[in-house]
């Protein structure tokens, strides 16, 4: 399948002096400086060591490494040198060939076009405007808008280059790119983490400051060595200022990441909640700068197949009582379900230092699908909401999926609860309430019923790939209800409920392209028990499928790439038959 990209600036030149020198070693002579250098970038190429030299003073001013174009051009990348437009600046680049197609294609612009549209691209899920992204960072809202940031590399869209994005939105559903937040420093690249606001000042920054935590990464000779780190925003959160005495926690663990704050009010302190190998720690401080370790959580519970990552911690409601549970979610990579990565949660009691899980045999899911990860939650969020969003992709595959310009978005927000099943309690996972105010167009279809023979629903006559789908289906005695959805070209992500065996199960086998890796051809399987009647909202928004059933008590999210959206659902069921009671379509936008 051809993927394309668009590119469009002003002013655009491509005059530039190229000196090559022995080793691979290159050096770029910009005689003037315009905003951005565009850096034509290869996929699939090996890193090269790019430096901004001032060159008045020979002084190495940024650094990054980039793999620029060898053999074919896959996108466009801006470095921004607005900051050295009125100084003498050389680019610094090692371990490219002379022979590079990049030499060639170096440009400098006045602008970068940022509203770059591929076909995959989501139209109502958050995405970077370009570049790589995976977990989502430090979430945070205030003053009415919602803050995310976000694992971020502005150079490429493969990972590397750990920053953090960020972006804002006021409802969740419409987003606001808002560039880099957070730039590696000498203690390192900028890994995952969380944000707080300090409403009383406890760090001495400032009564409501924003304060960010995050993991600083640091590539060695001699190993990796992951640190915490922190800093402060005075003005909600756009920019901030780095603590001066990172890194302010630090430990001989080689996986020792992510950390996740929030305020603990019975014991008036905060908690730091950190992913170390396969356990959790937690600490505490009253302060935001001296951390005591607590306790730590993980020996003997849950999945173990991988390292566990991006830990939160929350106190959320259970349906129907005045009681309130505090749900761990640890994120694992591998060891999910299908493979690949995935979220698990326990829920238990927590008394500000210790955290005591209530079922301690079982493993429970957030999500059945192959394509959520790194899970957390908002701070702050309005009314008392726990409001929760992944990142929608797996490492088994997110490097190599279809994309140029971009790679990754991120889930549907969704709202938690916890309900009662027996003598277990699990969590719910509801799309947000936001979502249903994004609900344009709708089409209903009148009631029909399913026998042995198929039936075909058209969907929307516009061809956007963009849409919520809302059934409700009488079960007759069926023991198995069957519909997929599927394209003109014949693609389909195929579903159905087994009775027997009280399962949903998802197939994008045939979902279009899924040759880019072994391991993204899957059927995906979730615990659904259900009654006669059956309720399944669906979100398609081009390039991934999010199934809410029983009112969010099972959620499958999986990713696809079919060639033209999917218009179409085709029902079908054994001799017992069942009805579709109602089908109601929304444009989402």
């Amino acid at each position: 399948m051809a993927l394309g990209f668009s590119l469009s600036v002003q002013g655009m030149e491509s005059n530039l002096v190229v000196k090559h020198l022995a080793n691979e070693q290159n050096i770029v002579v910009l005689d003037s400086v315009k905003k951005f250098l565009l850096l034509p970038v290869q996929d699939d190429a090996p890193e090269g060591k790019v430096n901004i030299v001032v060159n008045n003073e020979g002084q190495l001013a940024q650094s990054m490494n980039i793999r620029l174009a060898r053999e074919r051009v896959d996108s466009y990348v801006p470095l921004d040198l607005s900051a050295y437009v009125n100084q003498k600046v050389s680019i610094d680049i090692a371990g490219m060939p002379s022979s590079s197609l990049c030499w060639k294609e170096l440009k400098m612009s006045d602008s970068f076009d940022m509203t770059n549209k591929e076909m995959f691209r989501p139209v109502y899920h958050h995405t970077p405007v370009y570049g790589w992204m995976n977990d989502p960072n430090g979430m945070f809202y205030k003053d009415g808008v919602y803050h995310l940031y976000f694992q971020y590399n502005p150079y490429g869209s493969v990972w590397g280059n750990m920053h953090w994005g960020h972006s804002t939105s006021t409802d969740l559903m419409h987003w606001n790119f808002e560039g880099c937040a957070i730039v590696p420093d000498a203690w390192g690249a900028i890994f995952s983490g969380s944000c707080v606001v300090d409403h009383n000042n406890t760090a001495g920054f400032g009564k409501g400051a924003v304060v960010a935590f995050y993991t600083s990464a640091k590539a060695t000779p001699w190993g990796d060595v992951q640190s915490q780190s922190m800093a402060y925003s005075l003005d909600n959160g756009k920019t901030f200022t780095k603590y001066e005495g990172n890194p302010i926690l630090t430990s001989s663990e080689k996986d020792f990441r992510d950390p996740k704050i929030f305020w603990y009010a019975p014991g008036k302190h905060w908690v730091m909640m950190l992913a170390v190998g396969q356990h959790m720690e937690i600490y505490s401080s009253v302060n935001l700068k001296e951390w005591k370790k607590e306790s730590e959580f993980g020996a003997m519970q849950g999945a173990h197949g991988g390292v566990w990552e991006c830990p939160d911690l929350v106190e959320i409601p259970v349906e129907g009582t005045r009681e309130k549970k505090w749900v761990l979610i640890c994120n694992l990579n591998p060891g999910g379900p299908f493979g690949g990565s995935a979220a698990q949660y326990f829920v238990g009691s927590f008394d500000g230092k210790k955290f005591v899980n209530e079922s301690p045999t079982q493993t429970k899911w957030m999500d059945w699908g192959k394509d959520n990860y790194a899970t957390v939650t908002w701070n702050n969020a309005p009314d008392g909401r726990c409001i929760a969003l992944g990142w929608m992709s797996n490492w088994q595959y997110a490097n190599n999926v279809p994309t140029r310009q971009y790679r990754s978005a991120n889930t549907l927000a969704r709202d938690l609860t916890l309900y009662r099943e027996g003598q277990e309690l699990y969590l719910k996972s509801t799309p947000s309430v936001e979502v249903k105010k994004a609900r344009g167009k709708k089409v209903s279809i009148p009631s029909f019923k399913v026998s042995e023979k198929h039936e075909m629903v058209n969907l929307f006559e516009e061809k956007q790939g963009a849409y919520e789908v809302e059934i409700v289906i009488q079960n007759t005695g069926a023991s198995k209800i069957a519909f997929c959805l599927l394209n003109d070209k014949g693609e389909k992500v195929s579903m159905y409920y087994d009775l027997n065996r009280k399962q949903f199960v998802m197939d994008r086998s045939e979902s279009g392209t899924v040759d880019f890796s072994k391991d993204f051809p899957a059927v995906t399987v979730a615990p659904a028990n259900v009654d006669k009647e059956l309720t399944l909202r669906l979100f398609v928004d081009r390039s991934s499928i999010e199934a809410f059933g029983e009112d969010g008590k099972f959620v499958m999210t999986n990713l696809v790439f079919p060639s033209q959206p999917y218009v179409k659902m085709c029902f079908e069921a054994d001799k017992n038959g069942y009805a579709v009671k109602s089908l109601n379509v929304y444009k989402l936008q």
